[in-house]
């Protein structure tokens, strides 16, 4: 310890630098502790969030593209209305052998010998098993195409469309694998020709579910994700708006309004697997509404997004300066006015951000539609939210669970579409919440 002479006071001032600067120095470490921490933690979480997007965009983003094969088909009269009764009898277009135009086209296609049988069924499997199917529909939407030859494009078989993706390794042997050595030969020269080739996969957004993973699509789970975000949207936010701004304003200060937010708040902890509990005893065992429709889906989001809903709104009304409460009232507006023309417009931005996040929330869960039966196998789109659906969630867990390796691909293309739904949907919380925004 040193005694130092102050030059203003002109008294002796006993200091004790050494204990200060240990005390100052042992803070400052500590901070840099405490900043180290926190840059390691945000680096873990950044880690794990670029393997997790890397893993999804690399097995996915294949799926947002399909191998094709345009042949000439001939549509032969003598194979699809040999008869002639086409006039008088319209069934007989959809009772045609149109496997046999596409057999026909790969012969020709590859010159191939009509009498080896092994290389004709070889050559055909590379042909979605769909594409007789599309045959079938264009003829008997025009049957003028009966007697001419059209360029028509045919989805490959999903084995082809792998292997020409180069998710199937060809350097295994030939017993291990789907695509024979004739195939692979077949594929090169189509491709060599430009007869085989790639394009942009809309099928992946507007067909519905299927067995063949080149035909399958999201069709079906999009509008099904859509009927199930407008019924959330149009119940939980007018309910739990109504009753954050009761319970906020309105209600009186009791044990009864304490055990309501007390059991709000337990509500938004509870899983999601209880509401499909609750959504299928109520809603499908007493009410006897149809399993798999999406206005079950929307009642048992609407019950699990109310409380999130509940707890932002509150949280914005109590965000609010009570100033304004005060001005509104002293200015001889009443009660429910102050809270509808001032109060109300100022919590705007936090309600519909806590709004958004329920919404995002719900349009992720698997849960509770599990449950409630929207896993069903569903090929047509839905036409009202009565008829069975899915939802994006559960097409993920459908695909995911198929034994098809071309299913993988497009198990991760449906995580890459339901990220990009989140992402926009979290982005339009930001936009919304900086629009309306006001400081004090």
């Amino acid at each position: 310890m040193t005694d130092i002479v102050s030059p203003v006071q002109g008294v002796v001032v006993s200091k004790a630098p050494e204990r200060r600067d240990i005390g100052l120095k042992g803070r400052y470490a500590a901070e840099r502790r405490f900043r180290a921490y926190g840059i390691a933690a945000i680096s873990f979480g950044l880690i794990f969030l670029a393997i997790l997007l890397t893993s999804v965009i690399s097995k996915g983003y294949t799926a947002f593209q399909q191998t094709a094969i345009t042949l000439p088909i001939e549509f032969s009269e003598k194979t699809i209305d040999p008869n002639n009764k086409r006039a008088t009898d319209p069934s007989v277009l959809i009772a045609a052998n149109y496997p046999v135009l596409i057999r026909d086209a790969m012969i020709k296609a590859l010159n191939l010998n009509a009498s080896s049988r092994p290389d004709v069924r070889d050559a055909t499997a590379m042909i979605s098993k769909g594409a007789p199917i599309q045959l079938r529909d264009m003829v008997a939407a025009d049957p003028s195409l009966i007697g001419k030859t059209v360029n028509v494009t045919l989805l490959a078989d999903a084995n082809i469309d792998s292997a020409h993706k180069g998710q199937i390794d060809l350097k295994v042997d030939e017993k291990n694998r789907k695509v024979n050595d004739k195939q692979v030969g077949w594929m090169n020269q189509l491709a060599a020709s430009g007869t085989l080739h790639k394009q942009f996969n809309t099928g992946l957004f507007v067909n519905g579910n299927s067995s063949r993973p080149e035909a399958a699509g999201l069709g079906v789970a999009l509008i099904g994700s859509l009927y199930l975000m407008l019924i959330v949207l149009a119940l939980a936010l007018p309910i739990g708006v109504a009753a954050s701004i009761y319970l906020e304003e309105f209600a009186p200060k009791n044990k009864l309004t304490d055990l309501i937010e007390v059991n709000i708040n337990n509500l938004a902890a509870v899983p999601s697997i209880v509401y499909g509990l609750l959504g299928l005893a109520v809603f499908i065992n007493f009410a006897g509404l149809p399993r798999s429709a999406s206005l079950v889906g929307g009642l048992v989001l609407s019950l699990m997004t109310l409380p999130t809903i509940i707890i932002a709104t509150r949280a914005a009304l109590r965000a609010v300066p009570p100033s304004i409460r005060a001005a509104a009232l002293g200015l001889g507006a009443s009660k429910m006015q102050m809270v509808f023309h001032h109060v109300l417009p100022l919590a705007m931005p936090g309600i519909l951000t806590g709004t958004i996040i329920g919404l995002a929330h719900a349009l992720g869960e698997t849960a509770p539609l599990l449950l409630i039966g929207m896993v069903a196998f569903v090929a047509n789109a839905p036409a009202t939210p009565m008829d069975p659906s899915t939802a994006l969630p559960v097409q993920v867990y459908m695909w995911a669970n198929e034994a098809e390796r071309a299913f993988v691909e497009r198990t991760s293309g449906a995580i890459i579409v339901l990220l990009l739904f989140l992402i926009v949907m979290n982005f339009g919380a930001i936009l919304l919440r900086r629009r309306f925004e006001r400081r004090w």
